[in-house]
């Protein structure tokens, strides 16, 4: 299937022409048939003489009903551009093109209408004219009559060439169905309706609405009328959902494959047209697929805005936009979505910054060039954003641009060093430091940056093989001196600072198992455990605190934290009466 739209002024026999086409007359609305005038979207289809299905959005022609005109238009890739014989070019020939032009639409047919009633000519010369200046190029034009049927084949061989012309619907892309329609039908629940552009869509799927967020099940589709169970893009399609309601959704709304896009309430956009981006108003109405939302302009240079929806949208790099005087009824200019999540402007001149930095952004996304300019980025938000990622991750779901990796490697090097060289009785710089000073969104991506000669050990990044400082291997060789014979005698606070244990050697010294502390100032050597389970092992099973104290040769103050840890140890059980035995021994039997 295929999907064109109509465009041109009102009255210029947009919809006459397609019910001469297809046998269906597009106004549904009886409001419609008793003025004689399009004010809604409106369907039909057709089958070319090559077989394709065709299907047509009609769209009003009168400027009120603009919005309307582009919401049909903006998700459809070609239009049938309708300009009566009689009349010429008028005023909303010329800004339907604008919007076209804006949207950025390559393929189209100029059809001039009643050539029985004026000679087609001189209005197929002006329009042909006019339209080559657009997106649109030369197109091929069709002089017809849809009162007496003449120009009809000739149409429809024109058509048929169209749609030949026409990409293919990607049907592997993540689903954005943009809905233009939504209504109840009766036992079925609420029905949505829009023109698949990319994706596929099958009964049972589960979808998200970008309004609400909410999940919903596909639960029927239809296709020209038809019920199926699947449709691939491009396709006219109504979509039969549970769990939404009609108030919930409607025009403007989208159907969405989960966790495919991103809800923008921000957008940088490359500014097309004569107007430049410091002329534009400062609030418009962007108009993007079938949605048209309030915003706020905020030039960043001579042709780049930022954007700030009054409610986010789902938007992907290289999605093409028109934005519109609201007021004015005036197309303003057409817009390219280079950056759906802009980063914050803070500072002065941070506007003119930004502008540099998407001087060579493009409206096809690429893995590098979007890499360079965020640095670093979540894969699932860099797919949402429609780049197609190759790129294995440095950490997690992280992506890196890799000279902004190994700058943020040789960093981390100099920060550890500095670290160090400021505190030589630590074992390096605490992951959770690193990291803030870095600027790095998570500690797994300075963990990733860990590569030797650095190291990784108990949640801190030091260098090189862990060493301890020199003024804590000479304490620990004093307090090796002091206990000497008397293994137990663990010294006071007083004494432990002479031997040279402050604060920072005292941790230093545990982190490396160069002593054991018990408690607070009960430090002894590593092997007191092994040395206290000889001596309590000689001791009348079971013993006593001060039984071991007496054997140990020290206080109440060392024997009970080192019991304690000989009980986490498995040297010593406790027993029901708070005495203890040695684990290998057991009582006689």
């Amino acid at each position: 299937m295929r999907v064109v739209a109509t465009a041109g002024h009102v009255d210029h026999g947009k919809s006459t022409l397609i019910h001469a086409l297809t046998g269906t007359h597009p106004d549904r609305l009886a409001e419609e048939r008793r003025r004689g005038l399009t004010i809604d979207l409106g369907f039909a289809w057709t089958d070319l003489p090559s077989g394709e299905r065709l299907a047509f959005v009609d769209v009003p022609g009168h400027e009120r009903f603009v919005p309307t005109m582009l919401a049909g238009v903006g998700p459809v890739p070609a239009v049938l551009f309708v300009v009566a014989a009689d009349e010429g070019w008028k005023p909303q020939s010329a800004e339907h093109l604008a919007a076209l032009d804006a949207l950025g639409v390559r393929h189209g047919l100029l059809v001039v209408t009643r050539r029985d009633v004026a000679d087609p000519g001189p209005a197929t010369a002006e329009a042909r004219e006019r339209i080559r200046s657009s997106t649109l190029g030369d197109v091929e034009a069709v002089a017809v009559s849809a009162r007496t049927g003449r120009g009809l084949d000739g149409l429809r061989a024109a058509l048929d060439r169209l749609v030949a012309a026409l990409p293919d619907g990607n049907a592997a892309s993540p689903v954005r169905l943009w809905i233009d329609r939504s209504f109840t039908v009766r036992g079925s629940g609420l029905v949505v309706t829009g023109t698949l552009g990319a994706g596929r869509i099958s009964r049972g799927d589960i979808l998200t609405t970008a309004r609400s967020g909410r999940p919903v099940r596909v639960r029927g589709l239809q296709a020209l009328g038809e019920e199926t169970a699947a449709v691939r893009a491009t396709a006219r399609v109504a979509v039969n959902l549970r769990g939404l309601d009609k108030e919930s959704t409607g025009r403007g709304d989208a159907l969405l494959t989960p966790d495919s896009f991103l809800a923008c309430p921000s957008c940088d956009a490359r500014v097309h047209g004569a107007t430049p981006a410091t002329e534009l108003p400062r609030t418009a109405v962007l108009h993007i697929g079938s949605a048209a939302v309030p915003v706020r302009v905020r030039p960043l240079g001579p042709d780049t805005v930022r954007l700030t929806l009054h409610h986010p949208l789902p938007l992907r790099i290289g999605d093409r936009s028109v934005l519109r005087d609201a007021g004015l009824r005036r197309v303003l200019a057409g817009l390219t979505v280079l950056d759906p999540r802009p980063p914050e402007l803070r500072r002065r001149g941070a506007a003119a910054l930004r502008a540099a930095e998407l001087d060579d952004a493009r409206a096809t996304p690429g893995e590098a060039s979007e890499l360079r300019r965020r640095l670093l980025v979540r894969r699932g938000e860099l797919t949402a954003m429609g780049v197609t990622v190759r790129t294995a991750p440095v950490a997690g779901d992280w992506l890196a641009d890799p000279a902004h990796w190994t700058a943020l490697r040789a960093r981390l090097a100099d920060l550890v060093a500095a670290y160090l060289a400021e505190r030589p009785t630590e074992d390096g710089i605490p992951v959770e430091a690193a990291r803030h000073r870095l600027g790095l969104p998570a500690a797994s991506l300075v963990e990733a940056l860990v590569t030797p000669p650095l190291r990784l050990s108990r949640g801190r990044v030091g260098a090189g093989p862990p060493a301890l400082p020199a003024a804590v291997t000479d304490a620990v060789g004093r307090l090796t001196a002091e206990l000497a014979g008397r293994p137990f005698a663990a010294p006071g606070a007083r004494r432990l600072a002479e031997l040279g244990f402050g604060r920072r050697e005292l941790a230093a010294a545990v982190r490396h198992g160069a002593v054991l502390r018990l408690a607070e100032h009960v430090v002894l050597l590593p092997d007191a455990p092994r040395l206290a389970a000889g001596l309590l092992g000689g001791l009348d099973q079971p013993f006593t605190v001060g039984a071991a104290s007496r054997a140990l040769e020290t206080t109440r103050r060392v024997t009970v934290p080192l019991l304690e840890h000989c009980d986490g140890q498995g040297i010593t059980e406790v027993l029901p009466d708070r005495r203890r035995r040695c684990a290998d021994r057991r009582p006689p039997g």
